[in-house]
């Protein structure tokens, strides 16, 4: 069986907290236990009236990739809740391919 990941396009993640919120009920998480922590980079001011201002989820140790679910022939509840489809499951290699612009991140889990 093919290793399975998440590919992350933070061109399009909003910061919703969609995939934290999914994951910690899923998981039965509480407070300060996560399994996808969104972290938030900026504001900062570049040039003229542009700004730096990004939303990076990112797996922890946590993460499983939804194991139980993915059994189920289910997708990982962060990408599942994901409103801007920024998240994407699949096989690694598969996954690699399209990891093409430079605001992509590609994360598996052991």
């Amino acid at each position: 069986m093919a290793q399975h990941g998440l590919l992350i396009d933070y061109e399009f993640c909003t910061g919703c907290h969609a995939c934290e919120m999914a994951c910690k009920v899923e998981k039965g998480l509480g407070e300060g236990e996560w399994g996808i922590k969104l972290a938030q980079i900026g504001p900062w001011k570049l040039d003229g009236d542009a700004w730096e201002w990004d939303y990076v989820p990112m797996p922890t140790q946590r993460c499983d990739l939804c194991a139980e679910r993915v059994a189920a022939g289910k997708v990982p509840a962060c990408v599942h809740h994901c409103q801007s489809l920024a998240m994407e499951f699949g096989p690694v290699d598969e996954l690699a391919k399209k990891a093409v612009k430079p605001r992509m991140a590609l994360f598996t889990v052991r």
